[in-house]
């Protein structure tokens, strides 16, 4: 009987260079990800738009250490300013929450913690549409909404029986 040996693979035959990844082309440079390993996200969940977690910044920018530092102080910066506007119109007139949630969004495309916890409020919000939208609280919201309207419209009735239409701050008693 006679022995058959296999011809041994191409890549068994040909060293890898030092400092090269195996299996990858010897050409290639290692990709460099700011929130996660090179081969993909820390937590293996893609991201927005199919992307892991970590820097949205130009390949240009994440090469470069200082101006990658430079870059995240910058979008901190934008991002603390958008936020704070937000704040400021929870109290004065403008969309507050709008204004605080992109801020956040500035923020997620350069810090992880910013992505996980746009994650966690878009899971959220999610879930409140889906429960709202569940027949039965549906129903239920809409007999305590009409149940509210029939107790404020109960309470301008008295209000008009007694004072006429006179303005709260006219009336002299």
């Amino acid at each position: 009987m006679s022995e058959t040996r296999s011809e041994p693979d191409v890549q068994e035959q040909t060293p890898e260079p030092e400092g090269s990844t195996p299996g990858k082309p010897v050409g290639s440079t290692p990709e460099k990800s700011v929130g996660g390993t090179p081969e993909g996200p820390e937590d293996g969940a893609p991201g927005p738009a199919g992307k892991g977690l970590g820097s949205r910044a130009p390949r240009f920018v994440r090469e470069r250490r200082t101006l990658h530092l430079s870059w995240q102080v910058g979008v901190f910066v934008v991002g603390l300013a958008v936020v704070v506007a937000g704040v400021l119109m929870l109290v004065l007139p403008g969309p507050g929450w709008v204004v605080i949630f992109g801020g956040m969004a500035i923020w997620a495309t350069e810090f992880v913690w910013a992505q996980l916890v746009l994650r966690w409020t878009k899971r959220k919000v999610t879930e409140a549409a889906h429960k709202a939208l569940d027949p039965r609280v549906r129903r239920r919201n809409i007999i305590l909404t009409g149940i509210g309207l029939v107790v404020i419209a109960a309470l301008v009735l008295v209000y008009v029986v007694r004072f006429g239409l006179e303005l709260p701050w006219n009336i002299k008693e």
